[in-house]
Formats: C-alpha cells, sequence, structure tokens
C-alpha cells in the first residue's frame, strides 16, 4: 500500500510502473507533469516523506509504505496552500506546465529551512539558514521554467518563507 494525499492504495501489480506513471495514469492525479522523463526539468516533483523527488526517476512499487503527497494535496482551489496563493500574486507561472512541480519543490524548500539543512548556497553549516534569494535559487535548481518566470517564482517563495519580510 502507498499512500498518496492522505488516501492508501494499492500499488500496481507491473513493478516496471513509474512513480510518475502511476499517480497520473492509475489514480488520476494529473496535476504532477510528464516533462523530460529523465529527472531533469522537475515538472514531476512530488513530497515522498517529506522530502521532494522527481516521480519519474522511481518506480512505484519501491514505495510500499511510503506517505507521498503531489500537487492535489496540498491544497484546492478553494483552499490554497500559502505557496499556491503567492505564485497567484506574483504570477509564479505563465504557461503553468511547471507549476505543480514548482510549488511541491518549494513547499519542501521550506521545510528544509525550517530544520536548517544547509544548501551549497548556505553561508555555513551550523545555525540558522538565512533565508536569501541566492539560498532560494540554488534550493529550486532542479525546477526548470522554460517560460522564464524565475523572478516571480523566487519571489512568491521568499514571500511565504519570510512571511511578507522581504
Amino acid at each position: 500500500m502507498i499512500s498518496v494525499n492522505g488516501t492508501a492504495h494499492p500499488l500496481p501489480e507491473d513493478p516496471r510502473v513509474s512513480l510518475l506513471d502511476f499517480l497520473r495514469h492509475d489514480l488520476g492525479l494529473t496535476g504532477t507533469k510528464k516533462g523530460c522523463d529523465h529527472g531533469q526539468c522537475g515538472a514531476c516533483t512530488i513530497i515522498v516523506n517529506g522530502i521532494r523527488i522527481n516521480s519519474c526517476l522511481t518506480l512505484a512499487a519501491m514505495h510500499d509504505g511510503d506517505s507521498v503527497t503531489t500537487i492535489e494535496g496540498l491544497g484546492t482551489p478553494d483552499e490554497p496552500s500559502a505557496l499556491q496563493r503567492a505564485f497567484l500574486e506574483y504570477d509564479g507561472f505563465q504557461c503553468g506546465y511547471c507549476t505543480p512541480g514548482q510549488i511541491c519543490s518549494a513547499t519542501a524548500l521550506l521545510e528544509e529551512l525550517a530544520v536548517n539543512w544547509p544548501s551549497d548556497a548556505s553561508e555555513c553549516l551550523e545555525g540558522r539558514i538565512a533565508i536569501t534569494r541566492e539560498e532560494i535559487r540554488e534550493r529550486m535548481s532542479g525546477n526548470l521554467c522554460r517560460c522564464g518566470a524565475y523572478a516571480n517564482i523566487v519571489a512568491a517563495i521568499e514571500e511565504v518563507a519570510t512571511g511578507g519580510k522581504s
């Protein structure tokens, strides 16, 4: 069994099914996008047990007992998450194809900052991680936006990360 957005589902019978295809085809959760299918674009980013991953690079069968969160599990049109609201407010999308992966990745980024996980852009390995645009850019570097909405995406994340104190 695998928990997806809080609901238990049996794993697919075919052990070769990627987690991305399982979510999209078997469960009908089409928010997670198939971009490059090689783990290079981040359009398929989801959160597994609190960690962001590229769902195209893993098999569904490998996630027995795991808790998966997709964009559909982060908010609804009537009650969007803080990041979803910020992406709208800051126009952090253009075509919107990469947006679900961006928001899932940013959601995990906020958790990484909350527990002080350093990144390559962090000034030190210990203590409180400073929330800077450079830090956000480094942590989001695995998510590509072909439309080039990066400045707006960073601003949206910064707004939520700093509580509007940017």
